[in-house]
């Protein structure tokens, strides 16, 4: 039984000839002629996804790219400690590098697009996970470079470890002097070619590739030594980049139940919001539509961020200055466009009206002819508080009817609320307007 399973999970079923894979991958480690010209076109369509902000084209250049051989070639090489394949393919990685360096500086000097968009933003801060997404892609990508039929895991290995969208990222911040970014996006380059590296080395050793020359019990060890060495100043550096991303999470989260419960719930809107994480203290600068705070009551609401649990921050109320509306234009990405305060007030009054408004008239219609003993029927939403600290938008239901009809309301709401889509129904009894009418046909029967 355990030798069933043994040689059901076992990788040298379908394993191609050591033979041939060595000199496949040999034939694709260098660049010349066809390949560097595949590398630079890559480049250039990579580059021209992360300036336009389109995910499909970066996938596109990662597929063509042919980047990932001489890292697999580097490691195949210390596997078999083939230092010859070693060399060269440390060489033809380095021209690679170069390449994408000219070329991608070439195209982000000559585009006339120079701000830094998602695509190119998320290649700029790598964690564990990207470890992870590299380590098990370069899995994949090996276990099939070995197969016999080698399948279709190839491609998908090219999207998931991405090599040339961080690289190009890598240039574009040193073309813009921006050395965040650029440590992010070569740090992530390198995790990823690395762990592809680790993978390899792995999946060769566990099928015994065979090496070209014998090495003494030494030297194998500080092979050995030096790749975990590596792998712990690889793999560290991410765990603190993915614990910095889960604070970050936690600490948006109380935000935004903060600003929610205590700002919004109250009926201030806010207009403006930005949260600068570089500075100790942290700095919340908010502006509001119509709402002019008091040093008081900007005080009062620093102190109540202990209260969630948002420390070393700061609230900054931005008012009565020349240059928010500047900022607020800035901050929702439409500064080059004719926007006035008089359109970024209609917008905002028509945010604050859809919330009121009830769109499903056609209702109105069907609980006539279900429920004929219901006249003058009108709906609205209406804010009600329901404690001192917070509110709730109900949705109100006036309707006229015969005192001599015992209406069966609880029934009404049940419907209402299968319909609308929400719990939060009133149904009010509008006996003022019959009142009113029953004075109006008085009056009109003594004119009379």
């Amino acid at each position: 039984m355990k030798n069933k399973i043994l040689n059901f999970i076992s990788l040298n079923n379908g394993e191609e000839e050591q033979k041939k894979v060595i000199d496949n991958i040999k034939s694709n480690v260098s660049f010349r002629g066809a390949n560097l010209w595949i590398l630079a076109c890559a480049i250039v369509i990579a580059s021209i996804g992360l300036n336009v902000n389109s995910t499909a084209v970066v996938i596109g250049a990662m597929l063509i790219s042919p980047l990932m051989w001489p890292i697999v070639g580097a490691w195949l090489a210390l596997s078999i400690y083939d230092f010859e394949l070693l060399k060269r393919s440390g060489k033809n990685l380095f021209i690679a590098t170069i390449v994408s360096l000219i070329v991608a500086t070439v195209y982000f000097y000559l585009s006339p697009f120079k701000e830094a968009q998602s695509e190119l933003l998320a290649r700029t801060s790598p964690n564990i996970y990207d470890v992870l997404i590299a380590f098990f892609g370069g899995l994949v990508g090996v276990i099939a470079i070995t197969r016999v039929e080698k399948g279709n895991p190839i491609p998908g290995v090219a999207i998931a470890t991405a090599l040339m969208p961080p690289l190009c990222t890598a240039w574009y911040a040193l073309s813009m002097g921006n050395f965040s970014y650029f440590f992010g996006a070569i740090y992530l380059y390198s995790i990823n070619c690395f762990f592809i590296c680790i993978s390899t080395f792995f999946i060769l050793k566990y099928l015994k590739y065979e090496p070209l020359e014998e090495l003494n019990q030494k030297f194998e060890k500080q092979i050995k030594y030096g790749i975990s060495i590596l792998i712990l100043i690889m793999i560290i550096p991410s765990f603190y980049l993915a614990n910095r991303l889960l604070q970050e999470n936690k600490y948006n989260q109380k935000l935004e139940q903060f600003i929610n419960i205590e700002l919004i719930n109250k009926g201030h809107t806010i207009i403006y919001k930005r949260t600068n994480f570089n500075k100790s203290p942290k700095v919340i600068e908010l502006a509001f539509l119509n709402k002019k705070f008091n040093e008081t009551e900007t005080e009062f609401l620093n102190q109540q961020l202990s209260e969630y649990n948002i420390d070393n921050t700061v609230i900054e109320i931005k008012q009565d200055t020349k240059d928010l509306k500047g900022e607020i234009l800035n901050e929702i990405g439409i500064q080059n466009k004719k926007f006035t305060e008089k359109d970024l007030l209609i917008n905002n009054l028509q945010t604050e009206l859809n919330e009121y408004k009830v769109s499903n008239t056609e209702i109105l219609k069907e609980i006539a002819i279900l429920f004929p003993e219901m006249s003058n029927v009108s709906m609205g939403k209406h804010q009600i508080n329901t404690n001192t600290d917070s509110s709730k938008l109900v949705t109100i239901f006036l309707y006229q009817t015969d005192n001599t009809i015992n209406l069966d309301t609880n029934k009404i709401e049940k419907w209402l609320s299968q319909k609308l889509q929400t719990e939060d129904i009133e149904l009010v009894k509008n006996n003022k307007v019959k009142e009113s009418q029953d004075i109006q046909e008085i009056l009109d029967s003594e004119a009379e």
